[in-house]
């Protein structure tokens, strides 16, 4: 299996299995002399971990990380910083749970294109690698990558745009900011996040699930991040957020907006404020030619619904090529729009601190 490390400079590389022992990552490229600790890395975690409302998996993990390596006294020290998260929910009897149903396709799973791509010796138990599960690691490195943006002014700020298709109305970035992470839903509006969590509940009453929009800002990013051509700004931003299970789609900026548009509605007009060129509306999402405006960067991602339903669905035994059933007999989210929020912000955390370090290895570029 490929493909398991992310970023050039500062970077991911993550191990680990739904069920397996632990999820394991080394985060390379973290400076010397940050100060770090197990608590700066759980706070996101604990954002994203199970279990934490009605509308969540009961599935319950604490999700605490463990720093292995590249702190000492609690400041890194320029060495891989190796991170373990142990898995507390794999006991044998959950595992068995698994075994009727490892031949069976699950409707809206990677079941079916695992067995296709690694065969008979696939990791079968809530499809290995595939599970959501994973994600943990990718919050615990993208709370590192945070730090270091924080130290430069920059911060990034996760909300629940839609859900069921309800929609938060348009609110100011100070207005986003206060009532991003308020539980269950993440909406900032609170009479829309309560019409939002009444329509969940109704879906898992129904056994259904329903998915959503998140929406993601990057605020004072500098201008100028970001490589024209192949290494794009938005390009590498909406591959990490393509690379997180259930998002079907990203946008950036006024996104498929841009086509019902006419050239002078979507084109960004630019004053000086301060010395500064800035822009009076914001369509491009803060990039132009895959390098960042200064202006604040927006991305939103369709989240499918949670594919594990309590609904008997159609499907194929994919040993013996015959129709059967599959109905979920596990813990699951009637929605996992409001967890998926901390993952799409370490995602784009990774790529921001990725591409401000490919900056300054570039500076010297501006004084010739």
């Amino acid at each position: 299996m490929l493909g398991n490390t992310f970023g050039r400079v500062f970077r991911l590389t993550t191990a680990g299995e739904a069920f397996g022992t632990a999820l394991v990552g080394i985060v390379d490229g973290v400076p010397a002399g940050i100060e770090l600790t197990e608590a700066d890395i759980q706070r996101d975690l604990d954002r994203r971990k199970p279990g934490q409302s009605q509308i969540a998996t009961p599935r319950k993990e604490s999700d605490c990380v463990r720093i292995l390596s590249g702190t000492l006294d609690g400041m890194t020290t320029g060495a891989p910083i190796g991170l373990v998260i142990d898995n507390e929910w794999a006991t044998p009897e959950r595992i068995a749970a698994y075994v009727d149903e490892k031949d069976v396709i699950k409707p809206g799973h990677a079941t079916y294109t695992y067995f296709a791509k690694f065969g008979p010796h696939r990791d079968w138990v809530a499809d290995g690698r595939a599970n959501g599960r994973e994600t943990a690691m990718r919050v615990a490195a993208g709370a590192i990558a945070k730090k270091l943006l924080a130290e430069m002014g920059i911060e990034i700020v996760g909300f629940t745009r839609a859900l069921a298709g309800i929609s938060t109305p348009e609110l100011s970035y100070e207005e986003i900011r206060a009532g991003a992470d308020v539980p269950p839903v993440r909406c900032p509006e609170p009479q829309t996040a309560q019409h939002m969590l009444d329509r969940v509940l109704q879906a898992k009453r129904e056994g259904e699930s329903v998915g959503g929009i998140v929406e993601v800002i990057a605020h004072n990013v500098p201008v100028g991040w970001g490589e024209p051509v192949f290494d794009k700004l938005d390009g590498d931003l909406a591959r990490a957020l393509m690379s997180i299970g259930s998002v079907k789609g990203v946008e950036i900026g006024a996104g498929f907006r841009c086509a019902d548009m006419v050239g002078s509605e979507n084109n960004d007009v630019p004053y000086v404020e301060s010395g500064n060129v800035r822009f009076r509306t914001n369509h491009a999402g803060g990039i132009l030619g895959g390098i960042s405006t200064g202006e604040d960067i927006v991305l939103r991602m369709a989240v499918k619904p949670t594919p594990t339903i309590a609904i008997e669905q159609q499907t194929l035994d994919m040993a013996r090529f015959t129709p059967a059933t599959f109905r979920c007999k596990t813990a699951t989210d009637p929605t996992i729009v409001p967890r998926l929020i901390p993952i799409a912000e370490a995602m784009v955390a990774l790529v921001l601190i990725d591409h401000a370090m490919l900056a300054k290895s570039q500076t010297h570029r501006k004084d010739v």
